[in-house]
């Protein structure tokens, strides 16, 4: 079977690694980026240069017209999407009283209204075809909350409701959809904190290290798969036993 897996928020971090990961096992993938096309574009070039087959595609998921066009171009250039990896994501800390309704909004529209965006323009050619596997990206926040990212916490809950519920939905057409929650993991998102902060997380953490984005592909790669093909409305905290 031809497997195409768009993965949103691919140019960097978790969701480069998953394309690697993705590419290295046959799959056509499709870049996702929003703003770094620079860095986007050398992942594609990198993977193609492996004999790998990979693309960059824009977009911005909190904007409709953005998220239907880009589908649209995937489906020209490899037909329709089998597998989906919904890993665009921002993040914020702010005291809740400093949370304005923009900070809401943008954090809101980009981490939650953007998975449903996608998965919506993704589903009806899954659904035609009988097949397909999704997995979001959530975080161990959604299930914890974490002080201080009142809005992050709930965008990304509400990625696990979504999930749960989505699963049930489309189960019957032979889709499946998972998340991962990824802890304290090892990437540009953590330059905010500094080397005794990271430390104490480490320390933290059962395993007494921090996460690393193969660590998250890996388990994405096992919940895309045929192997993973009896799960469905499941989350995989890939948090070294953090919470």
């Amino acid at each position: 079977m031809n497997k195409t897996v768009f993965i949103t928020g691919a140019s960097r971090g978790i969701g480069s690694t998953c394309a690697e990961v993705l590419a290295k096992d046959g799959y056509n993938v499709a870049i996702g980026y929003c703003r770094n096309k620079e860095k986007a574009e050398c992942l594609a070039q990198k993977l193609q240069n492996l004999g790998l087959v990979a693309k960059a595609f824009h977009i911005d998921v909190s904007v409709p017209k953005s998220v239907d066009a880009c589908i649209a171009d995937i489906n020209n250039t490899y037909g329709a999407i089998t597998h989906l990896v919904n890993n665009a994501g921002v993040a914020e800390q702010r005291l809740f009283t400093d949370i304005t309704e923009d900070c809401w909004n943008d954090m809101i529209s980009t981490n939650l209204s953007g998975v449903y965006r996608v998965c919506k323009a993704v589903l009806p050619r899954m659904i035609q075809s009988k097949q397909g596997s999704i997995v979001n990206v959530s975080s161990i926040w959604g299930s914890s909350g974490a002080s201080c990212e009142v809005h992050y916490s709930a965008s990304k809950g509400g990625v696990l409701a979504l999930t749960k519920a989505l699963a049930k939905e489309v189960g019957p057409s032979n889709i499946r959809v998972n998340s991962v929650s990824p802890g304290v993991i090892d990437t540009d998102m953590l330059s905010v904190f500094s080397e005794e902060d990271k430390q104490a997380l480490c320390d933290e953490t059962p395993l007494c290290r921090l996460g690393t984005t193969d660590d998250v592909a890996n388990t994405v790669k096992f919940l895309l798969s045929e192997q993973a093909s009896f799960i469905t409305a499941q989350n995989i905290c890939v948090d070294g036993g953090f919470l």
